[in-house]
């Protein structure tokens, strides 16, 4: 009878053990309670809980990616945004995760959507769409602020998209239709000055050097000639034509 007793004491015990025994991985850490009291943080392995009297929880200490949903939000000029944004975070403290606060995870997204609403009603519509790195970064330093006593992380925050009222990107494409065309202006003058500026100077030198104008004449008469379809107009001064009559009328007397 004792024989029998014994052996059931030891599948008991062997029974307990076995069931007693945790794994814990290595991207986890394990919170354990004795009588609903923190005694400690398990490491990675295999762990002792003993039923009834102790329990655990594992904490995932891996950098996790939290779809922050759209926001819909008002900028500093009073325009209406919808913006999102993906947040990172890890658990840099599993205990305070666990005691400090319920729910970790949601948590964060919460606190994540209320800091984004309100940076960006503290920024304008031009600052948003051209700081968007500089306004993540704010977000991160605030959030991570506020979530240090629950034992988070923020590794970092992006902003994914910024949705636009249709007149205003109606306003922003004719906006930037107007600069377009205001730089083709500005690019076109800037030619006709430096055209003008040349024509200047080649005309300055024409006019000083001695048989410049004859040589330039010669030149557009041999550049018209390649073409027997031009028709080429001399413009002779009244002088010369005179000059030919005085001649003329000399020869008659």
């Amino acid at each position: 009878m004792f024989e029998i007793l014994f052996f059931w004491l030891i599948i008991t015990v062997l029974f307990i053990l076995l069931i007693s025994i945790k794994q814990i991985n290595e991207y986890e850490r394990g919170v354990k309670f004795q009588l609903g009291k923190y005694i400690g943080v398990m490491v990675p392995g295999w762990r002792i809980v003993i039923p009834i009297f102790q329990t655990y929880q594992k904490v995932d200490i891996r950098v996790k990616a939290v779809d922050v949903p759209d926001q819909d939000a008002i900028t500093k000029d009073n325009v209406s945004v919808n913006v999102n944004a993906v947040l990172y975070y890890k658990v840099d403290s599993a205990e305070t995760a666990i005691i400090k606060v319920e729910y970790f995870d949601y948590a964060v997204s919460q606190l994540a959507q209320t800091t984004m609403r309100d940076v960006v009603g503290e920024v304008t519509l031009d600052e948003l769409l051209t700081n968007r790195d500089e306004i993540s970064q704010r977000i991160q330093v605030i959030v991570d602020k506020a979530s240090d006593p629950w034992g988070i992380k923020i590794v970092s925050v992006d902003l994914k998209h910024i949705e636009l009222p249709e007149n205003m990107k109606r306003t922003i494409a004719k906006q930037a239709e107007a600069e377009r065309e205001k730089r083709a202006v500005i690019i076109k003058a800037e030619g006709e000055v430096m055209a003008a500026d040349n024509m200047a100077k080649a005309a300055n030198t024409l006019a000083t050097a001695k048989g410049a104008l004859h040589l330039r004449t010669l030149q557009s008469i041999n550049d018209l000639s390649s073409d027997q379809s031009n028709t080429v107009i001399f413009a002779m001064p009244l002088e010369i034509l005179r000059a030919f009559e005085g001649i003329k009328g000399g020869n008659e007397k």
